[in-house]
């Protein structure tokens, strides 16, 4: 039998949880994974990725559902999701991409409270049978190194308010 290693799971684990919201908390702090703070909208990384380079674009305003934004705000997002895939076809190479956002718990929602959509780079042949018979997730990059190819083109974002 393989045995297959992911210590960085032992971080979600072991963390404590709270009551707080990480998209408000990373308004607050910088930190090695939010990627992009704007008037109106924020990216991060997500800390326990479906696959390397997928992140999150929330509003600043911390609101649970789109009827919530105002048409400012709206722009602002889905011009940020659209910026962040560029970003990724630039730096990652992708072959397709996931992009959504789940509203309410019962759809997947992990963080109710503040919506936020999901920009998930694909690639032919990245699932495999691994993740369905063995419950184990192979991501090839560490997101330490994720981070550090894409946070240079969202400071460049930066620079060019949205």
């Amino acid at each position: 039998m393989q045995t297959m290693w992911a210590p960085w799971r032992m971080d979600y684990i072991l963390a404590e949880k709270d009551d707080g919201c990480v998209f408000c908390d990373a308004m607050d702090r910088s930190d090695d994974l939010t990627l992009y703070k704007g008037n109106t909208t924020l990216v991060v990384m997500n800390k326990f990725p479906y696959i390397n380079g997928h992140l999150l674009a929330a509003p600043v305003r911390h609101v649970a559902g789109l009827d919530e934004l105002d048409p400012e705000e709206a722009r602002d997002l889905l011009v940020t999701v659209d910026r962040s895939v560029n970003i990724l076809k630039q730096v990652m190479a992708p072959e397709g991409f996931n992009v959504g956002l789940n509203l309410g718990r019962v759809a997947g929602a992990g963080v109710e409270q503040h919506l936020h959509f999901h920009i998930v780079p694909r690639w032919s042949g990245d699932v495999n049978a691994l993740t369905v018979f063995a419950d184990v997730r192979v991501i090839p990059e560490h997101l330490e190194q994720t981070y550090n190819n894409l946070k240079p083109r969202f400071d460049e974002l930066g620079k060019h308010l949205i």
